[in-house]
């Protein structure tokens, strides 16, 4: 009687762990369709980055290097402690944790992240920049940021940077440092510094333009190298393109892969964090609550007119595009009630890395993040979203998922 028990104990042990492993090995199982949304995320998906055509210095060995050492460089700012890297440290996935990006004082929004910064077309969670290499000047003459003028970025040049700038960009433009006012630019909220540029003559203006120019076309290009690598979620695809359920297995958890199945169906995830990047490069207005303290920020709407009057612009002529290849500029919506609090949507790669979340920091957690979402009143939630009816567990299952696409940023080489 007693190994008769036992064999029944045995028994039911058995089919327990066989039924409990088939039901695991299912969650592996993807059909054809399946397959190719899999893919279309997958990072062995996503091309070389295109050369910037308003840059002719992208992809420039010697550009990018200088670009790096200006990006590190803290003499560009007022208080000579602020670089590119004060937000972006290459240590953090070159984006900070801080609810609202800090320099010289405190911004409105979160820093945005780098990685595969080169894919995007726009620039800032409003999108005011269309290249990085514009994007990168914002900063250096913002108030709250660097704090600094293209007048005083040209003297740095000069005094630290002559040599090196000049077997990349060719010879410095005549500029007599000695005479210039240090405070000047070209700033209708500072009359004082726009007096002082006004006063200058239009040739030296020109110069110091260049100079300020070039310095965005180096940052631009470095920038352009940070690149995301592939993390547990595209080995999974990997595994699973090449038929290796088993592997697949191994890589993900079965809980992480609930996450991805709910990711690419119910949960309507990929609505807007779709392509290897995780994002449609697109603007939102997901119904985010503005910061206690802050004004009402019009998002999109307000860098529309931004980026189409930049003095940087793609259609500009400091660009080095020609017009037909400013498509997306040209092309753009001008729809300024459509995008009224809409936001850039952020790459989901390192997500799990980079809290807090949204344009300005309003949630801590991703929990806090899923939550908001599903638990949005009906008659406030944006056609945009569509992640109701899911339950508390599918949160946690997203979740999982969402950790699964971290892996350390690397820099592009021109080679793939």
């Amino acid at each position: 009687m007693k190994k008769a028990l036992i064999y029944v104990f045995c028994m039911f042990l058995i089919i327990g762990v066989t039924y409990s492993w088939a039901a695991g090995s299912s969650l592996h199982n993807w059909n054809q369709k399946e397959i190719e949304i899999l893919k279309s995320l997958y990072i062995g998906s996503l091309p070389p980055p295109g050369k910037d055509p308003s840059n002719r210095y992208d992809q420039v060995p010697e550009a990018i290097a200088l670009g790096r050492k200006f990006f590190f460089e803290n003499r560009f700012s007022g208080n000579m402690k602020v670089s590119c890297a004060t937000c972006h440290p290459e240590n953090m996935n070159f984006a900070d944790s801080l609810p609202l990006a800090h320099g010289m004082g405190t911004t409105k929004r979160r820093t945005m992240p780098l990685i595969g910064v080169a894919y995007s077309p726009w620039l800032f969670w409003d999108g005011r920049k269309d290249s990085t290499w514009a994007q990168a000047l914002g900063p250096i003459e913002s108030p709250v940021e660097h704090g600094f003028t293209r007048t005083r970025v040209a003297v740095v040049v000069v005094e630290h940077y002559k040599e090196e700038y000049e077997k990349v960009f060719g010879q410095l433009p005549r500029i007599d440092i000695d005479r210039l006012p240090l405070n000047a630019k070209p700033s209708p909220d500072e009359p004082r510094s726009l007096k002082a540029w006004v006063t200058l003559s239009q040739e030296t203006r020109e110069a110091i333009n260049k100079v300020y120019v070039n310095v965005g076309k180096a940052i631009g290009a470095f920038v352009r190298t940070v690149m995301p690598a592939p993390s547990r979620f595209d080995n999974y695809v990997k595994a699973v393109i090449s038929g290796n359920t088993k592997e697949a297995a191994n890589i993900l958890s079965d809980d992480e892969v609930r996450g991805l199945r709910l990711f690419i169906g119910k949960a309507k995830c990929i609505n807007c964090h779709n392509g290897p990047m995780f994002t449609d490069y697109d603007f939102h207005a997901t119904g985010v609550p503005d910061p206690e303290g802050l004004p009402p920020d019009q998002g999109r709407a307000e860098g529309i007119p931004q980026v189409l009057t930049d003095e940087f612009n793609c259609l500009s002529k400091y660009s080095d595009a020609k017009p037909r290849q400013c498509r997306s500029l040209r092309f753009m919506s001008t729809d300024v009630v459509k995008y009224r609090r809409a936001f850039k949507t952020p790459t989901l790669r390192n997500v799990a890395e980079r809290a807090p979340y949204m344009h300005a920091g309003q949630f801590m957690t991703l929990h806090d993040v899923l939550h908001f979402y599903r638990d949005m009143p009906e008659d406030r939630r944006p056609p945009d979203l569509e992640h109701g009816d899911l339950s508390d567990q599918e949160l946690v299952y997203l979740e999982d998922f969402l950790k699964t696409l971290s892996a350390p940023p690397v820099y592009y080489t021109g080679e793939r």
